[in-house]
């Protein structure tokens, strides 16, 4: 069990943070393990107050305003409780750092953010090698099995910033991706819509679905190998599982992908040493959220990736 207090409320000063946030969302996020029914409860009832006031659980917080928590005890999540540490790997993965930006090329099997029995991603590791962070939150994500370039902010004004270009189109995502089969042509533009679902087991999937929302991929040949095709994947739009569900749905599955791709061909791969899906992050361009100079950030094939492309180069040759 833990206790915030143990006879008296906890008093805590607003930082950059938990600016604009509404109060409702920062408490979810600062009292984990305690329901959110209870925390509308403690917020209406007034045993939450700001500034010495009650408050709405749609009141914004700003920076220096003074929160009131009454006493609380409650559980850590079990996945919390019970989850062995990361490997502290995240030093050697950053790639880019200044005052307001740190940039990883996240090693795949990482998940970005911690969640669905996950008990800690890159963001709760990352905070917790640098506690004297004030603010760092995801700029954007990855899917776990994916590598590649990844943003956080150090500041929440270079968050909002990035947010702004990313929603106005400012922001290119390219990525590098092996499939099955001999892609025709060199490129294509591939606009299929995209609908998420949760299954009964509660696992998340997404479908090619006329009403679902739109979802834009750019795809260039790189080269051809044998029975497969290495392309080029530039994002014009930001959806869930998009690349994976676009080229799945073409009949171009991902080598190693365990969701929508090819599972006996997996298995395959996986006895010649692909071990994981080749989907890489391999740049990122946007400009700087305080200087406006385009910034263009670039993540080499992993070596693991690299291997496995030049043997099967290797064995196409032979």
């Amino acid at each position: 069990m833990n206790e915030l207090s143990k006879d008296s409320a906890n008093w805590e000063e607003v930082g950059e943070s938990g600016a604009n946030q509404r109060i409702d969302n920062y408490l979810c996020k600062r009292l984990k393990g305690v329901p959110k029914s209870h925390i509308y409860r403690i917020v209406r009832s007034g045993e939450v107050r700001v500034n010495s006031r009650r408050v709405a659980p749609t009141y914004r917080l700003r920076i220096g305003d003074r929160l009131r928590l009454p006493p609380l005890r409650f559980k850590r999540p079990a996945q919390e409780r019970y989850a062995r540490p990361l490997a502290p790997r995240l030093a050697q993965a950053v790639i880019y750092e200044d005052e307001a930006l740190v940039v990883l090329d996240k090693p795949a099997g990482m998940a970005a953010h911690g969640g669905s029995g996950i008990a800690r991603g890159v963001i709760e590791q990352l905070r917790q090698e640098r506690p004297q962070a004030k603010f760092l939150e995801l700029v954007h994500r990855l899917d776990r099995d994916t590598s590649g370039i990844l943003l956080l902010a150090k500041k929440r004004s270079a968050l909002t910033a990035l947010h702004e270009q990313i929603r106005a189109g400012r922001v290119r995502k390219q990525y590098l991706v092996l499939v099955r089969g001999r892609w025709r042509g060199e490129k294509h533009d591939v606009k299929l819509p995209l609908t998420k679902h949760v299954l009964a087991s509660g696992e998340r999937r997404v479908t090619v679905d006329r009403a679902g929302r739109p979802a834009h991929t750019v795809f260039t040949l790189r080269k051809r190998v044998g029975g497969f095709s290495l392309l080029e994947a530039e994002l014009k739009t930001g959806r869930t599982h998009q690349i994976r569900v676009q080229l799945a749905h073409l009949g171009y599955p991902i080598a190693g992908d365990d969701k929508y791709g090819d599972f006996d061909l997996n298995r395959r791969l996986a006895k010649a040493g692909l071990k994981r899906m080749f989907l890489h992050a391999c740049e990122l361009a946007c400009g700087h959220p305080r200087t406006g100079a385009r910034l263009v950030l670039r993540a080499p094939l992993p070596a693991e990736l690299q291997a496995f492309l030049d043997g099967l180069e290797q064995t196409t040759t032979t």
